[in-house]
């Protein structure tokens, strides 16, 4: 008896152990006490190890966030490789700031197309595996699912853009401290983002234009919509009138069939009203089209 009350019996204190394990897997999860997942993946949505990292990079199936790899042209990259292939670098402190504005208006217009954007980031790191990374958070997930479906795979100023979701949602956690203070002692290559800075001024210029292209979009989705609606309309009434008009000739018909065949004069004006009524109806049809 006691055996079976052992058996079928539970222990309270056993899953009080185990709740106590998954709250201490969640609270150290994505940080340096966490031997399984990567923290910088966890928090940059990068990692200098890439896929030879020792822990596991969590790829996210679904965000608000996205990542375009790669797609900005830093100028020290830039003058780097055109040393390569024996080439001088002509651009200037001026022409590159230009340059990167002109790629953040491009991007922002480009991207707030798809939904309201939270924050755009362009990463000023040098590390291969963060120079030129764009982080795009939207408001509503969904908009994010259908930027990174369009935008994934087309070209930009000649290159292929890498699009995929990221794990960064908090870019507080992301950004490097010291960058921002302007003392990062790593330059270029600190694996913390360092975020190139944007004038205020052009940043509410850019979410004024694209609240008004949303807006734009939405009434004209809506006239079209109620175009769509209305030639419906117009064409199930049309189809009807020429449902009626068919019924009135064939009951015209059977009638002229039943008076008769001696009686011409009516078989005939009987049918030429009919083909009158067909003409009339023609004509009505095609003002309406």
């Amino acid at each position: 008896t006691m055996s079976r009350y052992n058996n079928t019996y539970s222990y309270p204190g056993h899953y009080n152990a185990k709740s106590a394990g998954a709250m201490h897997l969640a609270r150290i999860h994505g940080t340096e006490e966490d031997k399984v997942n990567c923290p910088f993946y966890f928090k940059i949505g990068a990692c200098r190890h890439n896929d030879k990292c020792s822990r596991k990079h969590d790829r996210p199936a679904f965000s608000p966030t996205i990542l375009i790899k790669h797609i900005y042209k830093h100028p020290v990259r830039e003058a780097e490789l055109q040393s390569l292939v024996g080439k001088q670098y002509k651009h200037n402190g001026v022409d590159e700031v230009d340059d990167f504005l002109t790629f953040y208006e491009d991007m922002y217009e480009e991207l707030s197309k798809f939904g309201r954007l939270d924050c755009l980031c362009v990463c000023d790191n040098l590390g291969d595996h963060m120079v030129g990374h764009v982080y795009a958070k939207f408001c509503q997930e969904e908009d994010a699912a259908d930027a990174l479906q369009v935008m994934n795979g087309r070209y930009y100023d000649k290159r292929i853009m890498e699009v995929e979701y990221s794990p960064v949602t908090d870019f507080r956690e992301a950004r490097c401290r010291d960058f921002d203070e302007g003392s990062c002692a790593r330059g270029g290559f600190c694996n913390f983002m360092h975020v190139k800075p944007v004038p205020i001024i052009l940043l509410q210029d850019l979410e004024d234009e694209g609240e008004d292209w949303r807006r734009d979009d939405e009434q004209q989705r809506s006239r079209n919509h109620r175009d769509r609606h209305d030639k419906r309309n117009r064409s199930r009434s049309v189809s009807s009138d020429e449902h009626g008009e068919e019924m009135q000739i064939h009951s015209q018909s059977r009638s002229s069939h039943h008076r008769g065949r001696g009686d011409r004069s009516d078989y005939k004006g009987s049918s030429s009203g009919s083909r009158g009524r067909q003409r009339s109806s023609r004509r009505s049809r095609s003002r309406s089209r």
